[in-house]
């Protein structure tokens, strides 16, 4: 959601953003790629900043402060924000660009409103005794069959290239995957145990992943973005 407040004090655009929120981390892939300098402020969940309840209600990361005023708190309109600003590498592809991104939506549709719930009770199944973790996994495991089936064609999700669709997904796979990694790698999806360990390879990946203290009124200022694009 795009909305706008008054007087935002910031010289270049302001990021919230919690470094190991699968959400936050595909905001920071696309504004790192893109080049788009923006104030990162890592937030403590447990203590989120007034500022932040301030730009955005729902206290829920990443959202990004505009200098204009506008703000974007989700993280899917964030991306699409940073790659119309630069997109080198054609994330979205141009050859048919509305199919491109109904294909995009697709994918990441069934990541954040399917795919995301069984993750959730698969990583914290103690909070839901419902099921068993095994049951919650095999329910997730559906997506990721979808996925091998994809990789299996092409090298990435919607081609031979990157796309907008492999950085989306890319965290929540990190994430299901690092419950437990020895059944992960020892699954039966090699197409994408070689996908994820491609993205957490990445110069890109490991860049966003740097640690940082949790931003206060006093903190000196985190460029993000200051190198653009990298592999």
């Amino acid at each position: 959601m795009t909305v706008k407040i008054q007087n935002p004090d910031a010289d270049l655009a302001i990021l919230y953003s919690f470094r190991r929120c699968p959400y936050a981390m595909r905001a920071r892939m696309a504004l790192q790629y893109s080049g788009v300098k923006v104030n990162l402020r890592e937030v403590e969940l447990k203590n989120k900043p007034q500022q932040l309840l301030q730009y955005s209600a729902k206290g829920t990361v990443p959202v990004l402060v505009l200098t204009g005023g506008f703000i974007i708190d989700e993280s899917r309109d964030i991306m699409y924000w940073a790659l119309a600003k630069n997109d080198p590498d054609n994330w979205i592809p141009r050859a048919n660009i509305e199919e491109a991104r109904n294909q995009i939506d697709r994918l990441l549709d069934e990541n954040d409103f399917n795919f995301k719930s069984w993750l959730d009770r698969y990583k914290y199944s103690d909070r839901y005794p419902e099921q068993t973790a095994e049951y919650y996994r095999h329910q997730g495991e559906q997506f990721l069959a979808s996925l091998e089936f994809r990789l299996s064609k092409h090298r990435f999700l919607m081609g031979d290239n990157i796309s907008m669709a492999d950085i989306g997904i890319f965290p929540f796979i990190r994430q299901f995957a690092f419950v437990d990694k020895d059944w992960f790698y020892q699954s039966d999806y090699p197409y994408l145990h070689a996908w994820l360990d491609y993205f957490l390879q990445s110069e890109l990946f490991n860049r966003i992943m740097k640690k940082y203290p949790a931003w206060t009124e006093v903190s000196a200022p985190i460029i993000l973005g200051d190198c653009g694009k990298t592999s």
